[in-house]
Order: C-alpha cells, then structure tokens, then sequence
C-alpha cells in the first residue's frame, strides 16, 4: 500500500512556515520550505538560522504556512570564522571550544594563556579529567569551511602549519 499525500497549495518552494516539532507542539520555529519531494514526508523545512532540512508531511499539524512566499535563500559556503553558536555551545573563559568527533579539542584564540584558561573550562563544564588539561596544546592555523545542506556535517576543519586563505590561528590538544 503506497502512502500519498495532497500537497495544498500553500505548499509551494520559498513559503515562510513556522514549524514545532512532535515532542513539543506549542513551540513553532520560523523556516522556509526548500524542496517538495515524491515520498509522504514530501516538505523540507529549513528553519531559520540552521543548515539542514526537517522533513515532514504537508498535512503535518506542527507546520503553520504563513502568507509570504520569496525565494529560498543560500546558505553561505566555503571559508568562514566560527562563532562559540558555530561550535554548538557555549563559550569558556570567554573563548569558543569545540570537541570534535575524534574527541580532539579546538580552541578558537591564537592567545596560549586564553586558550589554556578555556581549556580549564572546558574540561570542567565536561567533567573531563581535569589532568587532561595540563596537556600541550598546540597552536596551528585552522581553515573553517561550510559544507553543502544536508551533509553529514555543517562544517569542516583543516589544518595547516601555515597561513593560508580564511585561515585563523586557534589552539589543538589531541586526543589522548
């Protein structure tokens, strides 16, 4: 048995929603939808300030649609400087600090004593072996760049002993 849903017509791309997830129906977040596809769960949402979509069905009773419709807008690619809301959180000792899959650390200031005092913090907001902050870190140059909706990630890191385009110096403890 095949699954199919009418889409209405204020389905369209480029239509402002506002959009609550199942767990809470009385919180609705604004977005745009992007795509229409071919299966029930045929709208893609991207909400506001996010990268990727939210599928659901257009008879979804958490999806308002609201009057403007307007072109969708583009995401930024390429190189970027990261923001402590980049990396998911908040910032310690006042410096963005991001744990990456592999458990590594990055800390976004090229200031040693900054980058250890946020490690500091770091490790005791994670309840994290404080010892693990005694570690070297290293100082090394970082280039940032976004990565296409929907991907696995909403960014990727490089690193490189020198300089180079969008690049900007951050401090790296490995995982032990």
């Amino acid at each position: 048995m095949t699954d199919t849903v009418t889409l209405p017509a204020q389905a369209v791309i480029g239509r402002r929603v506002e959009f609550a997830y199942y767990r809470d129906q009385t919180t609705f977040l604004p977005g745009i939808i992007t795509a229409i596809t071919d299966d029930p769960a045929s709208l893609r949402i991207r909400l506001d300030g996010k990268r990727n979509n939210v599928a659901c069905r257009p008879d979804y009773d958490g999806i308002r649609y609201l009057d403007q419709v307007t072109t969708v807008p583009a995401l930024p690619m390429g190189t970027f400087t990261p923001t402590a809301e980049d990396f998911g959180g908040p910032t310690y000792a006042g410096i963005p600090v991001c744990q990456l899959d592999d458990e590594d650390i990055l800390i976004l200031t090229a200031d040693q004593d900054a980058a250890r005092a946020a490690l500091v913090a770091y490790c005791k907001a994670q309840d994290i072996d404080p010892e693990y902050a005694e570690d070297p870190l290293t100082a090394t140059w970082a280039r940032f760049e976004w990565q296409p909706e929907d991907a696995d990630v909403d960014w990727q890191v490089t690193f490189d002993d020198k300089p180079a385009d969008g690049a900007v110096q951050v401090h790296y403890l490995p995982a032990a």
